[in-house]
């Protein structure tokens, strides 16, 4: 062993070959990485070494292909048999076998290590004299059914001078050395000190080699599961076998039992010679001999004659075998000629299709052809485009101070500021909407979006990469070498196709009776086999290399660089909407300025509706006294009153026609002070556009309570008075607030906050839609107008006809929806009961507004019940405050009329928290088979306009 050995020390082992019942080798645990790296080094350098020659040098490591798992370890030669026989141990495992000389092969210097297996024998033991060979082998079995695979910790004592390591073996708590000696393979032997025990001669390590090849293979030994750690399996042939035993047998001494000593009744005390005895002691001696050489001879005889019938039977079949290849031969040498040219021809065939078949991606000829595109016509930014934006900013900002301002002279100063500052911007957005006009912009895109198109197409979505001009020069590197590469297998196939070509035009003159000329067979024929093996090496190379797939570096290189390009792409696609946005902006700005350059937009239009609105109201006023005038008379005229009627009717009409051309009117307005004139409100507050803005355009100033025919809603009246009225053929409801001063300003806000929301999606947000909301001139009071649904509420549906389960379910849709605008508005309604959730038709529902006097935590403080049931969620009577989830409480609440929506329900009621309005709206059970017909359709209710009690 190489190793140095340290005494008193403490390593674990796991057994790896066991020699007799006290000699075992075993691998250290620490090195089970080195038997790994070992097996994977002689895996790929031995196939390839070539076998040893010459004299073995014994202190040598080599390579041994190992007979049953045909694997290779190092190995160390222990003896040469024969000139093609070597004994060798596996020095990673410390078992032995005969190798041939084939299977033996030199290693490099790095595999010439230290073994990674070590000698153990167990301290203070020893094989008892005389022992047979039965014991013997059951010693070694019952050793290694103790340590083979086995992780044992040695405490090693000493060490002989070949290496063997005297420890003391243990598995666990059980000591090896105790259980081998109580079992009687093994006896005690006298302790002597380190010394002496490295200068005790052992026995021959030959012989020892010799009878382990002749004990059987312990079963232990055959385990499937084998670590890195198992050792390769003994394997001898059985001549070898017999020739080790009779070498062994002669250089041992053969005890004979006293009762041979005697033969034929012949006895010591007779008068027998002392050389007679002798001459028959030694005949027996030799009979004894003569048994074990028949012995060994007739098993000799047995294996060969096993060997014969086997290489009998392997001949047989190897006949046959050639029998039928010869068959297939003399078949195929018939058509040889017309199958290779067939073969080449359809190989020719395909290299015909793959030449006019675009090979673009196999040699990224589409990427290149891309990069080309991108840079030869790339869009640059216009030379205008920077003087605009600075212009463009300086512009902004004057708007910015002009909208601030409120001040009317400070304001006319500004104005004029503004207006030089406009007069810069009209000029030069002239020269860059001229200069962006020259310019193929929507050709340009169109290009980027077809190669983007037509690349993805082929290379899936692009990653995220950083921009470097390293990876397109190593993309045009590798496309030259590939071009290069290709050019060259081409023109190596064309010239070799031109040779075939070539000599079938020659040899056509051969075959020709009517050519005069005499061609011999050698200027003709000689060379074609030459040909064809050239021409076909070179098609076959050139589809190889056009079919074969792209390796994990060339997808690489690919992929980043079409990241590159689309990267490229996107910034250019990026670069052309910022120009085309600001060319609409421009022209836009250009459109608007054009008339107005240097003065404000004109409101007189706005000023012309509201004198005719003013008129209007004059005449219904004078309308209404008169027939309040008729009706009061004794002797009034009935048709002149329905007359009268029809007038204010008409009248009436024509008002809110106005209204509604002043509210576009103050629409377009708006648009303009947004954008362009945010000066308007300072120069113009007469017409009232801020208040009108601020609003969301939900306040009007033309609209009056007395101008409505209203019939008080005294049923509904409660909390605050309620009209109804009709306008244009609607039924609307008015309702009055009492406001103050401060109370005022809250209430348009929270109006004009729900207005916008509603505004987003208007029939899609399932809120009930605001008309108008105006201010009494006489009283303190502020009016909404909404849309009348009389008997729409659930309180009077569920309590007259309730809702089928798919109308309750597309009826909660809609309100999940109207909870869904106003939270995303960051409105909280607080107030959701069955009188203000509508259900439109049985099929449509919409959230009702709130009241808009009180803050969120004053309309959540009102007890609703529906049923036995709160409407008010339990952090709210806790004292928290209104948040969307106790929206979603009251909205779980109203669903407790049906059982089929008990999941969606125990969401909204126990786990709200984690609920939101929008996954409510997505939820399961509103998700209703399409086309599926209405149950009980014949049953709907028309709600007609009508003043009903609601």
């Amino acid at each position: 062993m190489d190793e140095e050995v340290h005494y008193s020390k403490v390593e674990d082992v796991v057994g790896s070959h066991v020699e007799d019942a006290v000699t075992f080798w075993a691998q250290s645990i620490s090195r089970n990485n080195d038997i790994m790296k070992i097996g994977c080094s002689l895996s790929e350098v031995c196939p390839h070494a070539s076998s040893v020659f010459g004299n073995l040098d014994p202190k040598k490591i080599y390579g041994g292909l190992f007979s049953e798992d045909k694997c290779w370890y190092r190995c160390k030669v222990l003896k040469i048999i024969s000139d093609e026989k070597c004994l060798v141990r596996y020095i990673d495992y410390g078992n032995t076998e005969v190798l041939s000389r084939s299977d033996i092969a030199e290693i490099p210097l790095d595999l010439q290590f230290s073994s990674v297996a070590r000698k153990y024998r167990l301290w203070g033991l020893q094989i008892p004299s005389g022992q047979e060979v039965t014991q013997f082998d059951q010693g070694r079995i019952f050793l290694g059914s103790l340590i083979f695979e086995k992780q044992i910790k040695m405490r090693i004592k000493a060490a002989y001078q070949d290496g063997t390591v005297i420890a003391q073996a243990e598995y666990g708590s059980v000591d090896i050395g105790e259980e081998v000696a109580k079992k009687g393979f093994a006896e005690k032997c006298k302790l002597t000190s380190s010394t002496d025990i490295c200068e005790e001669k052992k026995s021959d390590p030959g012989q020892l080699v010799l009878r382990n090849l002749k004990s059987p293979i312990p079963l232990w030994g055959h385990r499937s599961n084998q670590s890195p750690f198992i050792r390769p399996k003994n394997r001898l042939s059985g001549r070898l076998s017999v020739d080790l035993k009779s070498e062994n047998d002669a250089g041992n001494h053969v005890a004979l039992p006293k009762e041979n000593l005697a033969v034929g009744g012949f006895n010591l005390g007779s008068n027998v010679s002392l050389a007679k005895i002798k001459q028959d002691q030694k005949l027996i001696e030799e009979n004894e001999k003569l048994k074990t050489e028949k012995e060994v001879l007739l098993e000799r005889y047995k294996a060969l004659e096993l060997k014969v019938e086997q290489t009998v039977q392997e001949l047989q079949q190897e006949k046959a075998t050639t029998m039928d290849l010869t068959k297939h031969l003399e078949s195929t040498l018939k058509t040889c000629v017309g199958t290779r040219m067939k073969n080449l021809a359809a190989k020719v065939e395909i290299l015909k299709e793959i030449r006019c078949v675009n090979v673009n991606v196999h040699f990224g000829n589409d990427l290149s052809d891309a990069i080309q595109v991108l840079y030869e016509d790339c869009f640059t930014i216009p030379a205008s485009l920077n003087e605009l934006e600075i212009i463009w900013a300086e512009y902004c900002l004057a708007q910015e101070k002009i909208q601030t301002c409120q001040n009317v002279n400070e304001g006319n100063i500004l104005i004029a500021k503004r207006n030089e500052v406009q007069q810069k911007l009209y000029m030069a957005v002239e020269v860059f909407i001229l200069e962006v006009d020259e310019l193929p912009l929507n050709k340009r895109l169109k290009t980027l979006q077809d190669l983007s198109a037509s690349l993805e197409a082929v290379y899936g979505q692009a990653t995220e990469g950083t921009n470097s001009e390293e990876t397109l020069k190593k993309f045009y590197d590798w496309k030259c070498n590939k071009r290069e590469e290709l050019t060259s297998v081409r023109s190596e196939t064309e010239v070799s196709l031109q040779h075939l070509v070539t000599w079938f035009q020659s040899t056509l003159k051969a075959f020709d009776l009517s050519v005069e000329e005499s061609l011999t067979s050698e200027d003709t024929i000689g060379n074609i086999d030459e040909i064809l093996e050239k021409t076909e090496s070179g098609v076959c190379k050139e589809l190889e290399i056009s079919l074969t797939e792209q390796g994990d570096a060339d997808k690489e290189i690919t992929l980043n660089t079409y990241s590159q390009v689309v990267q490229k792409i996107r910034s250019e696609e990026r670069l052309i909407a910022t120009v085309q946005s600001k060319y609409k902006d421009s022209v836009e700005f250009k459109k608007q300025i054009i008339e107005c350059l240097n003065k404000s937009p004109n409101v007189d239009h706005l000023l012309s509706i509201k004198k005719t609105l003013k008129n209007l109201k004059a005449r219904l006023r004078w309308k209404l006294v008169e027939k309040n005038n008729l009706e009061e008379s004794d002797d009034h005229d009935g048709s002149e009153i329905e007359e009268i009627k029809q007038e204010i009717t008409q009248l009436r009409n024509s008002v809110f026609q106005e209204i509604y051309h002043e509210r576009e009117e103050y629409e377009k307005l708006k648009s303009l002070v947004q954008k362009w004139f945010p000066e308007l409100p300072l120069l113009h507050p007469e017409i009232g556009l801020l208040e009108y803005m601020n609003s969301g355009g939900l306040l009007t100033m033309s609209l009056e309570r007395d101008l409505l025919d209203a019939e008080p809603m005294k049923e509904l009246s409660r909390k605050r008075p309620l009209v109804c009225s009709e306008v244009n053929g609607q039924i609307i409801l008015l309702k009055g607030y009492s406001v103050d001063v401060d109370t005022e300003t809250r209430v348009i806000q929270r109006a004009a906050a729900y207005h916008r929301a509603w505004r987003e999606a208007k029939e899609e947000s399932g809120l009930l839609p605001l008309i108008f909301l105006f201010l009494c001139k006489s009283d303190p009071m502020a009016y909404l107008m909404v849309p009348y649904y009389p008997r729409a509420n659930l309180s009077a549906i569920q309590s007259s006809m309730p809702l089928t389960l798919e109308e309750a379910l597309k009826v909660m849709k809609g309100v999940a929806q109207g909870l869904h605008t106003l939270h995303k508005a960051d409105i909280i309604h607080g107030s959701l009961h069955q009188n203000n959730v509508f259900a439109l038709n049985r099929q449509h529902g919409i959230v009702g507004d709130f009241d808009f006097t009180k803050s969120v935590s004053q309309r959540a403080s009102v007890n609703m019940m529906v049923g036995d049931l709160s409407l008010l969620s339990p952090e709210l009577k806790m004292g928290k405050p209104a948040s969307p989830s106790s929206d979603l409480y009251a909205y779980g609440c109203l669903l407790l009329w049906d059982d089929n929506v008990k999941s969606l329900l125990c969401s909204l009621i126990y786990c709200r928290s984690s609920v939101t309005a929008e996954q409510v709206f997505n939820a399961e059970c509103f998700l209703l088979p399409k086309g599926k017909s209405t149950p009980n359709s014949g049953k709907d209710t028309e709600y007609t306009p009508k003043k009903e009690e609601e």
